[in-house]
């Protein structure tokens, strides 16, 4: 394949730039990129593995082995209960009968093929904080393709670290112990990234990252040949959600399709609803919230992946300007509302989900029952995760133990995190 021909552009200042395959930010500004392509229009790539179908809108510099894409489809099941007559399921995990082929059961492969075959070789390695899914995606892309990769990830969440296949020698992951977070986390993975011979991936701020979820929308539209009224999605940091838009925009830009802003039905588990909360005030800021508090509140969440304390939510072109540009609504789910709607998902459409994908199956339901949404409504539901029952039946996956564990008190401590890095550094292919 060629090179994917594009730039980057700052959201705050509208400066463009050449994409090295690894800046997350512009120095300066405190905003996201976007990614500007030289293809204009959506032209699926019929001959193309996996998620690099939509390659003219990935910015890759290669294609990597393993991907897979989302699928989407109309739902009878599901539909017929909520009385929506085009409710289109948008599904990233595994379910082969549906031709839904990710192995780690998650949407984060999106991101990380689009990431990882954006990372330019011999940078160095590629840290990645992440609350599970996103690990156990980039674990496979990173192992599968030889790049270096270190994972951090809290050690309470350790357990939803597991492989399909034989982990590389140029894999480490680090845990974050003491009931460290996954604010945690990110904080640890900056601090490595202080060191040379680290990348830090960026999250939010990755334009790979965003684009790469973005295909579940491209995957919807190709589907239904039309920009749905409506996309529902469950959200810990948001970042799907902002993809999701920057799609919508550039569909709308291309005039491929009958331009259409797609409204953001988006939830959280409560009790942690910071975003829910802060979107109520319609306020760009969250309140001031105790730490010990938060982690108190997201013990108490059963989608345990939707416990970002510090979202991209504020910040130019962030979650905050989404909503607002689709007048988005942000509601809340409980556990018990969450697990009704797994099963109900299971009973209707034929396949386990995750946690968080329940939680929007749960608020789509709600938002009918307040006719907030319309029977007749164009609705996009995006099945972030499920088949784990498949993954485990057909692949007996292995657990993946953390190479390193830190405690939180420790990241201030510059003699530890230099001896950490460096023997990260002995380890590293």
């Amino acid at each position: 394949m060629e090179k994917t021909s594009r730039a980057l552009q700052c959201v705050a200042t509208g400066h463009g730039f050449a994409d090295d395959g690894v800046c997350a930010e512009e120095a300066g500004h405190v905003s996201l990129l976007r990614a500007i392509y030289e293809e204009t229009h959506l032209l699926p790539i019929e001959d193309a593995p996996g998620l690099y179908r939509y390659a003219g809108w990935l910015p890759v510099d290669t294609w990597l082995e393993g991907s897979a894409a989302p699928v989407s489809y109309w739902s009878k099941g599901l539909g017929k209960r909520l009385g929506l007559s085009r409710l289109l399921i948008t599904f990233s995990g595994y379910w082969p009968e549906r031709g839904a082929m990710m192995k780690t059961g998650s949407f984060k492969e999106c991101e990380a093929y689009s990431v990882c075959a954006r990372f330019p070789a011999g940078r160095g390695s590629l840290v990645v904080a992440s609350a599970g899914n996103t690990a156990r995606a980039f674990l496979r892309a990173a192992s599968d393709n030889a790049i270096p990769l270190v994972l951090v990830i809290p050690e309470q969440y350790i357990d939803s670290l597991y492989a399909v296949s034989p982990i590389a020698s140029c894999i480490r992951v680090v845990a974050v112990g003491d009931d460290g977070d996954y604010f945690d986390a990110i904080s640890l993975a900056s601090k490595i990234c202080e060191r040379p011979g680290f990348i830090n991936e960026g999250g939010a701020k990755n334009v790979a990252r965003r684009d790469g979820m973005g295909t579940v929308v491209l995957s919807a539209v190709e589907t239904a040949g039309l920009i749905p009224d409506w996309y529902v999605q469950a959200i810990g940091s948001g970042t799907g959600a902002i993809a999701a838009h920057e799609a919508n925009l550039r569909l709308n830009a291309s005039g491929s399709y009958a331009a259409h802003t797609m409204r953001l039905l988006l939830a959280q588990n409560a009790p942690f609803t910071p975003i829910a909360d802060a979107w109520s005030r319609r306020s760009r800021t969250f309140a001031e919230q105790d730490a010990d508090e938060a982690k108190r509140q997201i013990n108490q969440i059963d989608a345990k992946v939707l416990s970002n304390r510090k979202p991209p939510y504020g910040i130019p072109g962030g979650l905050f300007d989404a909503l607002t540009a689709t007048d988005g609504v942000v509601d809340t789910v409980s556990n018990d509302e969450l697990h009704a709607a797994m099963a109900l998902f299971t009973e209707l459409e034929g396949c386990d989900i995750c946690p968080e994908a329940g939680v929007a199956v749960a608020s789509l339901a709600k938002a009918v029952e307040r006719e907030r949404i319309g029977g007749d409504a164009l609705v996009m539901v995006n099945i972030t995760g499920g088949g784990t029952r498949g993954i485990w039946r057909d692949f007996a996956p292995r657990a993946v133990p953390p190479d390193f564990v830190i405690a939180p008190d420790v990241m201030s401590q510059d003699h530890a995190m230099d001896d950490l890095c460096e023997k990260l550094a002995a380890r590293r292919m």
